[in-house]
């Protein structure tokens, strides 16, 4: 089944709770929920506090936690602790890792490891056996509304033509037509931001989504 995630980072942070409630009411699997430090990206958004908040506003709504933190292994337990339901580092950054995986794991988590455009989804084969899911960023991570990368869609395929069964997520610039490209790669969870949170109808593109699962 093709799961969306819609991304709070494209809500009106002054109305996030209704915003949330329309993409569960219309039918989200999930949220998806940008982290980033200014540092590992040009940008800064949430702290724990929002995860915290959406858990108390939305218990039990599964909260897919995006670290682009250079030093995401100082966190990690805070974000846990604030109801994170998955938990993903980027491959990028200089840090171990394997066991930042492993303690994501420890605390209850969804372990997930994050490539950038321009990192090979070869790279994160050693550590492939500890990640529950890999998030594919199919723009720039740091800012919404950029322009979906086509041609990111062969390391979906690298992965499931190498028998990884775990989710696969992609995150930018996904639309109803993209969302289709990344399906037939092998993609089963999309990250949909402006798409989805502009949408007049976001049931109906959460639908056509999940249709896609019997076009692949």
């Amino acid at each position: 089944m093709i799961k969306v995630y819609p991304s709070v980072l494209a809500a009106d942070m002054l109305r996030m709770g209704e915003e949330i409630t329309r993409m569960l009411e219309a039918g989200a699997d999930g949220l998806h929920v940008d982290i980033m430090d200014a540092h590992f990206v040009p940008n800064l958004s949430y702290s724990p506090a929002l995860v915290r908040a959406i858990g108390r506003r939305f218990p039990g709504v599964w909260q897919d936690v995006h670290l682009m933190m250079d030093n995401p292994d100082r966190y990690i337990g805070v974000f846990a602790d604030a109801g994170a339901s998955a938990i993903t580092v980027h491959a990028e950054i200089d840090r171990d890792i394997a066991g930042i995986l492993r303690d994501i794991r420890r605390l209850g988590c969804r372990a997930g490891l994050s490539v950038k455009p321009g990192t090979p989804v070869e790279s994160i084969a050693p550590y492939i056996e500890s990640c529950d899911q890999v998030l594919i960023m199919t723009v720039e991570p740091g800012f919404g509304g950029q322009k979906f990368m086509a041609d990111m869609m062969p390391k979906a395929r690298f992965l499931r033509k190498n028998g990884f069964k775990a989710p696969i997520l992609t995150d930018g610039g996904i639309n109803a037509d993209t969302a289709a490209l990344c399906a037939q790669a092998g993609v089963d969870t999309l990250v949909m931001g402006t798409a989805l949170l502009k949408a007049e109808d976001p049931a109906a593109v959460i639908r056509a989504c999940r249709a896609l699962e019997d076009r692949i």
